[in-house]
């Protein structure tokens, strides 16, 4: 049956790594199956959608970056929708379903997928079918599988009811759950139960599922695997009767019953959509193999300083990038900018010999779509330039460190060989699998390489592999100056990350970017102690691309105070606050300044202690007025011995510092307009951080914590804090 004579609905996606862009690809690619004609836009592409006039369901797949922002191929719909002007009667055509997808590691968890939705009710959208907040932190198959599966019956029944309504038969459009039978679905809190787990993994497979039952090669003829949730992944079992005292246990390549004896509901085959095909030009020459964008600078490293001592757990650099040359890279205090790094050489190299390629890595990669394809949206990947080298496109354009999604697995079961390897897979990819596929896969963080080098008999096609490994993406990093002071140059601080060795990564390793970047400055380093010489080896040049923050700024009006947090190398984007502080207070010596806090922490004095010298002449100068710093790892009774001029806290952690100063933060952020700044880690600090807030907030205020919440909620909406975190 043609396209159009099938009743259709919108898929609108808003993405900013590929994630949402593949759910809702997949959503198109299912609504054939199911008598349905879906018509995707990426919410950017204007000229191919109007929800002023659409007459169908829509559904919106929203992911959500930064602090809380949309992505940025939805950024102008967001400010679209969000205009003053429209009537709240805007959208009272529209009906619509959403799915949020979020990290509760961060603060603002599905914020655009949140205020999206707020806003088209506010316009008069009605909701056929209730939101799902899918959360990356846990795992998004919690609530996405059982969201997905409800989604077509609750097309269907709007569909109907829209029709009925074009007939002149009025009737209420009601809102759908994910299967409506099982009352204890709660997508609001990012949960199943487990009584609902239990349900919904042993139900029978509808005809209109996009999941397919898969027996299990030890099952009984007609088994349904009525025990089908995982617990492979938790247990270790005694051995068997007959071998006695052997201890059995799952990983990556194993599992245990239930989970190796049960059916299995797995994913359809994606279907392929790429023509690849590798063309020998001869000798060529060697391709400077460098990403090409019109926003990308090369820029060269001026200097490189190791900021932490020889022994230091964590090792901190900071580069100095020259940037005299390129007017356009104008940075503010609070940007941020991308670094674009190369896989490392050795794991391209690993990768051309698994895949039988590497006597081709010269030759040249052509990719077309195919003539008769069935991908809806299908497009060759636009980040895949033409007439580059087989090694190029594994160097620069595939993130071959990321984790496999499970359409990826599902499409490897089909070129395994082994039957015990292809039963795995299935395993993996399985809704029953899943907790097996989060503990051996993604909590490890365990790549394509590492996935094929633990199952042997695997050779996919590099079609496959275009097909499903995501684009290499640039690496984020905040500005540690201000060009007030350092004109022409651009600092900014890493840590060097370490990833320890785990099953199906035999050998330790480090970041991919930070790694990269320490071996290019290696020799150029200079450590703090010693003195620099004229003879030092040249450094490298490396691509960088400004991501101007226009929020996470120091107040526009100087005369209010802020409140920086900032341990370990979340300091950074802080120095270049106060340098610019610094400069605006030497260009304006009469005007009056807001105080200024900086709550700073980090494992050692002696060795962690990240711009301790310019922390404390800004102290001296009265940039800085109030220092607080506390050290996690120092013994306390050697700490009181070291004390000094500058104030150094008993606590461990800058919460504890915080609350320390409770009534002091409180009376800036509540009664004098003052900002709060937050930078870090965000799984831990930036979560414990904002619990303490809360719990000042309802000390100082004798309220409750409803109340104190709702005045957090109110800084932030008000752009008074903010935070620049990172997993």
């Amino acid at each position: 049956m043609p396209c159009e004579a099938q009743p259709r609905f919108l898929v609108l996606y808003g993405s900013q790594k590929g994630q949402a862009q593949s759910i809702a690809e997949g959503i198109a690619e299912e609504a054939q199956d199911h008598g349905l004609g879906a018509e995707l836009s990426c919410l950017s592409e204007n000229e191919k959608y109007n929800l002023e006039k659409e007459n169908a369901p829509v559904v919106f797949i929203l992911s959500t970056t930064g602090d809380g922002e949309p992505p940025d191929n939805a950024l102008q719909f967001v400010k679209r929708i969000k205009k003053k002007t429209l009537s709240t009667d805007h959208y009272k055509h529209l009906c619509y379903a959403l799915l949020a997808l979020g990290d509760t590691n961060y603060a603002n968890f599905c914020n655009c997928g949140k205020t999206v939705e707020r806003r088209l009710q506010e316009l008069g959208a009605t909701q056929f079918y209730a939101a799902g907040y899918a959360d990356d932190g846990v795992g998004l198959e919690v609530v996405l599988d059982p969201w997905l599966e409800g989604l077509w019956k609750a097309i269907k029944g709007a569909l109907s009811i829209m029709a009925s309504d074009s007939k002149g038969e009025s009737r209420d459009l009601p809102k759908e759950t994910p299967d409506s039978q099982i009352s204890d679905v709660k997508l609001d809190l990012l949960s199943l139960s487990d009584e609902q787990n239990c349900k919904s993994l042993t139900a029978s497979v509808d005809s209109d599922s996009k999941y397919a039952p898969v027996a299990s090669s030890s099952a009984s003829p007609g088994s349904r695997g009525t025990d089908s949730v995982s617990t492979s992944a938790l247990q270790t079992q005694a051995g068997a009767a007959e071998v006695p005292h052997v201890a059995l246990a799952a990983s990556l390549t194993c599992s245990l019953p239930p989970l190796s004896e049960c059916a299995l509901n797995v994913p359809a085959l994606p279907p392929p959509y790429l023509d690849v095909s590798l063309q020998d030009v001869g000798t060529i020459e060697q391709i400077v193999e460098q990403p090409n964008k019109e926003s990308l600078h090369e820029v060269p490293v001026n200097r490189a300083v190791h900021l932490t001592s020889g022994d230091s757990v964590k090792p901190a650099l900071l580069l100095e990038l020259d940037i005299s040359a390129q007017p356009t890279i104008a940075y503010k205090p609070g940007d941020s900018f991308d670094v674009f790094c190369p896989n490392r050489a050795a794991e391209v190299e690993e990768m051309l010999h698994r895949l039988g390629l590497h006597d081709q890595r010269n030759c040249h990669v052509h990719v077309s779509l195919k003539k008769d394809h069935k991908k809806r949206g299908a497009q060759v990947p636009p980040y895949i330039p033409q007439s580059i080298s087989l090694q190029y496109l594994f160097t620069w354009c595939l993130e071959i460190r990321s984790v496999p999604k499970k359409a990826f697995l599902r499409a490897l079961v089909e070129h395994t060989a082994d039957g015990v390897q292809r039963r795995r897979l299935q395993e993996l990819c399985s809704k029953q699998g899943a907790a097996d596929y989060n503990l051996y896969m993604r909590d490890p963080g365990l790549g394509v390489s590492e996935l094929l080098a633990a199952f042997p008999s695997c050779s996919p096609p590099l079609r496959l592999l275009i097909e499903h490994v995501p684009r290499l993406q640039p690496r984020p990093y905040s500005a540690a100056s201000s060009c007030l002071k350092h004109p022409g140059k651009l600092h900014f601080v890493f840590n060097v990350v370490e990833f320890p060795a785990c099953f199906g990564r035999p050998a330790g390793r480090r970041g991919l970017c930070t790694g990269w970047l320490f071996d290019l400055i290696n020799r150029g380093l200079v450590f703090p102690e010693r003195v620099e010489r004229s003879g030092s080896p040249a450094l490298p040049k490396i691509h960088v691309s400004l991501r101007p923050n226009c929020s996470f700024r120091p107040p526009s009006d100087l005369s209010l105070p802020f409140i920086m947090v900032g341990p370990g190398t979340g300091v950074a984007p802080f120095i270049g606050f106060l340098q610019q502080r610094e400069r605006e207070r030497q260009a304006n010596p009469e005007a009056a300044f807001g105080e200024t806090w900086l709550f700073f922490g980090c494992r050692h004095r002696d060795g962690d202690y990240l711009f301790r010298e310019e922390l404390e002449g800004f102290v001296t100068s009265g940039v800085l007025n109030h220092l607080k710093v506390c050290f996690s790892r120092d013994d306390p009774e050697q700490e009181e011995q070291k004390e000094v001029a500058t104030s150094v806290a008993r606590p461990r952690y800058v919460q504890h510092n915080l609350l320390l100063n409770s009534r002091d933060v409180t009376e800036i952020l509540l009664k004098r307009n003052g900002y709060l700044y937050v930078c870090g880690d965000a799984k831990n600090m930036a979560k414990d951080v904002n619990d303490t807030l809360m719990e000042m907030v309802r000390a100082e205020l004798q309220v409750d914590q409803l109340e104190a919440m709702k005045r957090l909620a109110g800084l932030r909406e008000e752009k008074r804090y903010l935070q620049d975190i990172w997993g």
